[in-house]
């Protein structure tokens, strides 16, 4: 049996099996039924999602992680949404708030130690004095904010989130949503009903059959409509939950869990199916799967140039196709649960980028079949997703849509064309950057696969160059039908026009001899930092139509990433073996007699 052949196929299957092995869900249910209370489909954020998605984003806006230890177990985000809203007592002494700030630590009187996370019963004591600096700094512009500022806003949100969502089925010191029901009629409910309403963070209820599609009540409204006689069969599912939750009955929340259930599909059965959907979306993590993959094919390839070659070689590129269709599977999936196409905000134009970049060094590699396109490909992956992974702290990556950006055929066709044209350019730059250290840390020099790099540098900047400069034009069209006129000198537009002319300036120096291989892939090099400041830079401006949030915490990142590039570029400009030759002239020297 022919290694070569087999053992590619067999790494692709187990790569695949092993994130299909996490859609499978227990044939029997052990405990509460956190999986089924995770489908339960809410309206958050304009948009029907499963509650097990307010519960990551929650978590993941708060602590910064979408699980944690606590008492020597892990605490995964449904059972502690369940905890903050049923349970208010065990969730205070968990740790799940993150204050990094020393500053921040002074003003609560707590010690800088290794571990960066306080629960909130911690907190608790200081919250008037959180409030009242947080709303001092608040009517300050966030550019304007000094770090403890910007830190203390930061540190009131996430409390809020975190009360809002203790406020959401019952308020903390009651009796509970059974006992609410029983005392509706009493004067004093109403105004519980009314704080309920407010401060709701997320609505459980859905509208009857016939009714608007985001006629969701929360459980304040219902009670509300209940003290006018019209109950809720569900708000008294809600109830049972609850009471069986606090009270630790596993059977009978199981069973609530499962006529919630039965309410919504018989209301809104299409909700149930797409909150069922991204709920395994959520558990499969196909994008952190994919950042796996791609190391390990990465890792193999490296394995690859020490030993058995013909092996690893081949494995590797298999992995870098087993992490392309775990990533193609995450975009289509996310796709289907937004109805948009896949580029609608930073963290999904990361997403597309990278898968750009993987699906351009595929077909590098399958052309000329010399490791550099796999190369380059699982390591542009594995970038552009942790950079997502960076742009998650928001909570909601699917959030609705600004009004102005609300239009499927322009976000089919220019904000898809440009961001192929910026995956483009980063994987000319990836190319160039391989080319910069192989020539400073390869043995011997080999012009044949240096020439190559080169051509297929070329190409892609060839590639890059027709759909960024379509990209522009389409979206100066956009701009055109939406603000009536098509170039404004929008810093956004600036950006676009540089990587444009950028990447035609290369292809001219090459033309006109003007560079040659050095030349062109330092050229190629600074083409991530154009693209890098069109891409991120104008969010940081906080300026501009295309500006929709200052992006400080990033300013360290790309200014970093931006040093880095002119660092590789240097080194690229540098004679081949620059460093060994310093290195033997320093030996000559110290070893001729004084």
């Amino acid at each position: 049996m022919n290694a070569t052949k087999v053992v590619p196929w067999m790494v692709v299957a187990v790569a695949l099996g092993c994130v299909g092995a996490s859609l499978l869900t227990p044939a029997k249910i052990r405990g509460f039924d956190l999986d089924g209370f995770g489908r339960i489909p809410v309206l958050e954020g304009g948009r029907v999602k499963p509650i097990d998605s307010v519960a990551r984003n929650s978590l993941l806006v708060i602590r910064g992680q979408q699980s944690f230890q606590h008492l020597g177990r892990t605490v995964g985000p449904d059972e502690w949404l369940l905890d903050v809203m049923l349970r208010p007592d065990v969730a205070e002494k968990q740790s799940v708030f993150v204050i990094d700030d020393p500053e921040v630590l002074g003003l609560l009187g707590l010690q800088q130690t290794s571990s960066r996370y306080f629960s909130f019963k911690t907190l608790a004591p200081h919250l008037d004095e959180v409030q009242r600096q947080a709303s001092a700094a608040h009517d300050i512009d966030a550019k304007q904010r000094t770090r403890f500022q910007g830190a203390i806003v930061t540190l009131f949100q996430r409390i809020y989130l975190y009360y809002r969502l203790q406020n959401t089925l019952q308020m903390p010191g009651t009796s509970g949503l059974d006992s609410e029901l029983e005392s509706i009629a009493t004067p004093e409910a109403g105004q519980r009903h009314e704080q309920l309403a407010e401060l709701a963070a997320f609505r459980p209820l859905p509208p009857p059959a016939g009714a608007s599609a985001d006629a969701w009540r929360s459980v304040g409204e219902a009670l509300g409509a209940a003290r006018s006689g019209m109950m809720d069969p569900a708000l008294e599912s809600l109830a049972r939950l609850a009471s069986a939750y606090d009270e630790n009955d596993l059977e009978a929340f199981n069973r609530a869990v499962v006529a919630i259930s039965e309410v919504a599909a018989s209301r809104r059965p299409d909700s149930l199916g797409q909150a069922d959907s991204e709920r395994l979306f959520n558990r499969a993590q196909p994008f952190y799967a994919g950042m796996v993959i791609y190391v390990l094919a990465l890792l193999t390839l490296f394995a690859s140039w020490l030993w058995k070659r013909s092996v690893l070689e081949p494995t590797a590129f298999a992995l870098l196709v087993a992490g392309a269709l775990i990533h193609t599977a995450g975009l289509v999936t996310r796709i289907f649960l937004q109805g948009r196409p896949p580029v609608t905000n930073l963290y999904s134009s990361a997403v597309f980028v990278g898968w750009t970049a993987v699906v351009l060094g595929i077909a590098l590699e399958r052309i000329y079949r010399k490791g550099f396109g796999t190369a380059v490909a699982a390591a542009s992956g594995f970038a552009s997703l942790i950079v997502a992974h960076h742009l998650m702290g928001d909570g909601d990556t699917m959030e609705m849509m600004r009004a102005v950006l609300d239009s499927n055929f322009w976000l089919a066709t220019h904000v898809i064309t440009i961001t192929i044209g910026y995956g483009g350019t980063f994987l000319a730059g990836a190319l160039a950057i391989g080319y910069t250290l192989r020539r400073h840390l390869s043995r011997r020099p080999d012009s044949t696969n240096s020439r190559t790099l080169v051509s297929m540098t070329y190409g892609v900047i060839c590639f890059s160059l027709f759909f960024s400069f379509v990209g522009t034009v389409l979206g100066g069209i956009w701009a055109d039908q939406s603000w009536g006129r098509f170039w404004g000198w929008d810093p956004k537009e600036n950006g676009a026009l540089l990587i444009v002319l950028w990447n035609a300036v290369i292809l001219h120096a090459r033309w006109g001899g003007y560079v040659r291989e050095k030349g062109i892939m330092a050229m190629a090099i600074f083409g991530n930092v154009i693209t890098s400041l069109s891409w991120f830079g104008v969010n940081m401006l906080g300026v501009g139509l295309h500006s929709y949030g200052f992006m400080d915490s990033a300013f360290r990142a790309l200014a970093g990433f931006i040093g880095s590039q002119l660092v590789l570029i240097a080194i690229c400009l540098l004679p081949a073996h620059f460093w060994r030759q310093r290195a033997v002239a320093a030996v000559k020297t110290t070893s001729q007699p004084v």
